[in-house]
């Protein structure tokens, strides 16, 4: 999951790209896991 999200470009001020928002979606990852997975911050999530 990580290889394919972080090759994307984010859009000025945007903080996730359109896979990392599918990936949330899709998982059953609490918010604390996903946030330290994805490097983003909890609230992100």
């Amino acid at each position: 999951m990580e290889g394919s999200i972080k090759g994307q470009v984010r859009h000025g001020s945007a903080m996730t790209t359109h896979a990392v928002r599918a990936a949330i979606q899709r998982s059953q990852a609490s918010l604390a896991t996903l946030s330290r997975e994805l490097g983003i911050n909890q609230e992100t999530v």
